[in-house]
């Protein structure tokens, strides 16, 4: 059965990840936009992150341009812009894409894993979050819309 340690993936500096570097840690993936009007949610997210990454919990936020072009900036730009408007200090890819032809293989295998409503297999719009166990599985897919804080129960569950 695949898992999240199965895949690799550059991060915002163009450096390959081994994603089975978070093995046995709890993993939520979002991918973001710094034009998105949800963009607000790297405060929530920042927060959720520096209280529980002592625990061995990692956010994952994946820059993507899919949805209207709201994330156009090329990746320094996209790091400096999180760093220093958001003080975000949690993981960074290079810029994907979750959907289509060009679609990257996590991406992938988390809406294979864990469908949409209707069963759709796509990503919706931006700030779209998975939450990951220490096992690598997919435990559950949130809104676009929902608060980052409103996972906190779903997380300290897996903790």
């Amino acid at each position: 059965m695949t898992t999240l340690y199965d895949f690799k993936i550059k991060d915002i500096m163009g450096n390959e990840w081994d994603l089975d570097e978070l093995r046995g840690k709890v993993v939520m993936i979002v991918n973001v936009a710094s034009k998105c009007s949800y963009v607000k949610q790297y405060s929530s997210l920042e927060e959720i992150y520096l209280r529980y990454k002592s625990q061995d919990f990692v956010i994952i936020g994946c820059p993507c341009n899919q949805f209207a072009g709201q994330e156009p900036a090329p990746e320094a730009e996209i790091y400096n812009y999180c760093t220093i408007h958001w003080s975000v200090t949690f993981p960074l890819t290079s810029k994907l894409e979750v959907n289509g032809i060009n679609e990257a293989p996590l991406y992938k295998w988390m809406k294979e894993t864990m469908p949409g409503i209707f069963g759709l297999k796509r990503v919706k719009w931006n700030f779209e979050k998975f939450l990951i166990d220490r096992e690598g599985k997919i435990v559950k897919r949130y809104w676009t819309f929902t608060d980052p804080k409103r996972i906190i129960p779903d997380i300290e569950k897996l903790l």
